[in-house]
């Protein structure tokens, strides 16, 4: 969406330089048009329903894109947002990247229907290779242009994996065999498997692509140092922009009778 590879490395790291000022950390990004992720499992999809309305109020044939996991699938709050963009047909495209386990539990543990795509009921789903490149492609492609046209919302599930661990606590391994990482590796990882269809069609050459790693790896080394010596915001800051328009004066804090002064700073530093 934009944003560098130093505005997410920088992030990561709490930096000034992040994509939100190293406020948010890994699940809070936000450009322009992207609009994070949520400390609430699925809390996303309902958020996605309302930008969905605000495209559909303002008239201005954008299209909303709300992805969760399989782990958030069974979330109430999922199904009321189905309800809603339904009723008023709202341009959104609710994408479940099913990984096959939720944290550490296998979906089928989790869930009494893993056919994701069937689950919204009266909204039509799709199902999808969401390791193939082009499939996934094709069928936002498809999905977008039904929103467009006004028969939305569309329901996609996009059949994934991941090869780590839900998180830094997470090994990966205990719920799952190192045979079966390897074998969804050797056999299904996309960019693979794009490399070798792209190469084959004389699309490109692998020297080419080696050269393509090789530039992204130095671009990447040089976000990272960069990120490490990137400087924290002033504590002035903490309060910046929680308000687009502050009518309430100074911000509480954490102890009672400690307040900061409100400030508007992101709209400077997009601009600059």
């Amino acid at each position: 969406m934009g944003v560098p590879v130093f505005g997410v490395l920088a992030e990561l790291l709490g930096r000034k330089g992040g994509c939100a000022r190293g406020k948010g950390g890994s699940m809070h990004m936000y450009a322009p048009n992207f609009y994070g992720g949520n400390g609430i499992v699925g809390a996303q999809v309902p958020l996605g329903a309302g930008l969905g309305f605000a495209h559909k109020y303002k008239g201005d044939g954008g299209v909303n894109i709300s992805l969760y996991g399989d782990g958030a699938a069974n979330q109430g709050q999922l199904f009321e947002a189905y309800n809603m963009a339904k009723l008023w047909n709202l341009p959104c495209i609710f994408v479940c990247e099913n990984n096959g386990y939720g944290m550490g539990t296998s979906a089928e543990r989790a869930s009494a229907n893993v056919n994701y795509y069937t689950r919204g009921d009266y909204v039509p789903g799709i199902w999808v290779d969401g390791m193939d490149v082009l499939a996934v492609r094709e069928a936002t492609r498809f999905a977008k242009q039904l929103c467009v046209d006004g028969q939305g919302p569309v329901l996609m599930e996009t059949a994934t994996y991941r090869y780590s661990g839900h998180s830094m606590s997470d090994p990966g391994t205990s719920y799952r065999t190192r045979e079966e990482i390897q074998e969804v590796r050797q056999s299904r990882d996309p960019i693979t498997s794009f490399k070798d269809k792209i190469i084959n069609a004389g699309l490109t050459t692998a020297e080419e692509l080696k050269n393509i790693d090789n530039e992204i790896r130095v671009e990447v080394d040089k976000a990272t140092k960069d990120a490490k010596a990137d400087g924290e915001i002033s504590l002035e800051e903490l309060a910046a922009d929680i308000y687009a328009t502050n009518l309430d004066g100074p911000v509480r804090g954490l102890v009672s009778g400690d307040t900061f002064k409100h400030i508007n700073i992101g709209a400077q530093v997009n601009a600059k």
